[in-house]
């Protein structure tokens, strides 16, 4: 079903008075569209699969009613996501809920020390949040059972296939009871998701509060064509021209620390975040840019769903991500919460066909512009569309060489006389 922006009071979709009480401390009044349609059908018992802008509230979509589920009962929560930061993120948001209801959550994700982990199913959390590596490695070993989940939620599920966890979330699945409710959210919605939906799901309703691969409306979009060595120079000129805090996105980890080694050169306060860094190294990273101690946290795609910083002014893409939906994760990090933001991507010359596939995914072009600290350069239109390999064809020998063998065979047996 395609949703309106419709709102409604949380009372009236069937949230509890005691998590109406928490709301009201935290100043939460009206739901998002995602909430409004998603939160009373789970107070149902349906399985559902929601599609939904990054930062448009997802969490809360599914983390309540499973909260008011667990309250009235003995059922447990499981919660899978892609990386450790989300994880910790979506902690953070239910952890006040859990709190006041007497709900006990664990996190697991890799990185993080196994005995304080495994120390912490002793208190028998009844809301399990974890990656699907770390789980895994837990059942194998027997450390953990998921035989009383009840509640399953599959949280940026295109991003879990993208990062290659069929075949863990596979497992993972093998050890849930089938008679259980399962909520996927993601902001896209490829095939394999509907397939992993028709095979796992229980006639799941579909609730779409924006077509799938739909950017957010109040993100301004920008694009500037850039020779590869001026980026640098560029990126330098708009960080003076902001004011606010700005993400900016890498395409490889040794690019991320390149550039973040470059703006602290240059009196930017820059952290960076990346599979490279230690669990404790990107919390430090992502803790201090929430506090505004960096100005500038510089990325790869880990961190393109993973963080939530309400005031990011701008999203800078210094490198076009491999796969066109990431742009839509990417710049979903600014204009969150209802509030504008803008994002400004840089392209070289020669990737034209790398913008042809983000505007058809988001089914609109972005807007070209030039900035006066580089140079102009036109985009070369012969890179279009990516080259097509060239036929194998079989060689046909050289003319006259049956000749030129036969002489000189004939010249060796004359040497060799």
């Amino acid at each position: 079903m395609n949703i309106n922006n419709q709102s409604s009071d949380f009372q009236e979709i069937g949230i509890s008075p005691a998590i109406l009480k928490i709301l009201a401390e935290k100043n939460i009044t009206k739901p998002t569209p995602i909430q409004h349609q998603a939160i009373g059908l789970a107070l149902e018992g349906k399985d559902l699969i929601g599609i939904a802008q990054t930062g448009t509230g997802k969490t809360f979509a599914f983390g309540l009613p499973m909260l008011q589920q667990l309250a009235a009962g003995k059922k447990r929560g499981l919660i899978i996501l892609p990386t450790r930061e989300l994880a910790y993120q979506v902690e953070e948001a239910i952890k006040p809920f859990a709190d006041a209801l007497g709900i006990r959550t664990a996190v697991f994700v890799g990185g993080a020390s196994a005995p304080m982990q495994l120390k912490m199913l002793k208190n028998n959390p009844r809301i399990l949040i974890a990656t699907p590596g770390r789980l895994n490695d837990y059942l194998q070993k027997k450390k953990i059972t998921l035989r009383e989940v009840e509640i399953l939620v599959l949280d940026e599920a295109d991003r879990m296939l993208d990062m290659g966890f069929k075949p863990q979330i596979n497992r993972i699945l093998a050890h849930v009871p089938r008679e259980r409710q399962t909520l996927l959210f993601s902001a896209t919605m490829p095939q394999e998701i509907v397939k992993l939906a028709t095979a796992q799901m229980d006639l799941p309703l579909r609730i779409e509060v924006a077509p799938s691969g739909t950017t957010a409306e109040k993100v301004e979009q920008e694009l500037i064509i850039v020779r590869q060595q001026n980026k640098l120079k560029l990126l330098q000129s708009l960080l003076r021209e902001s004011k606010g805090q700005i993400l900016v996105f890498s395409r490889t980890k040794h690019g991320a620390k390149k550039i973040t080694r470059a703006l602290n050169e240059n009196n930017f306060r820059a952290a960076e975040i990346h599979a490279n860094r230690s669990l404790v190294q990107r919390r430090k990273a992502l803790e201090g840019f929430k506090r505004g101690a960096h100005k500038v946290l510089v990325a790869t795609d880990i961190a393109s769903r993973g963080i939530d910083v309400t005031n990011i002014e701008l999203v800078i893409n210094y490198d076009l991500p491999d796969d066109p939906s990431d742009y839509i994760h990417r710049i979903g990090r600014t204009g969150r919460a209802d509030k504008e933001g803008k994002a400004i991507s840089f392209a070289t010359p020669t990737q034209a066909h790398n913008i042809r596939d983000i505007e058809r995914l988001i089914r609109t072009p972005l807007r070209r512009i030039k900035h006066t600290s580089v140079p102009h350069v036109p985009m070369e239109l012969s890179s279009s569309a990516p080259k097509k390999p060239r036929k194998q064809t079989s060689r046909r020998p050289p003319r006259n060489a049956g000749n030129r063998k036969h002489k000189k065979s004939f010249r060796n047996k004359r040497r060799r006389r």
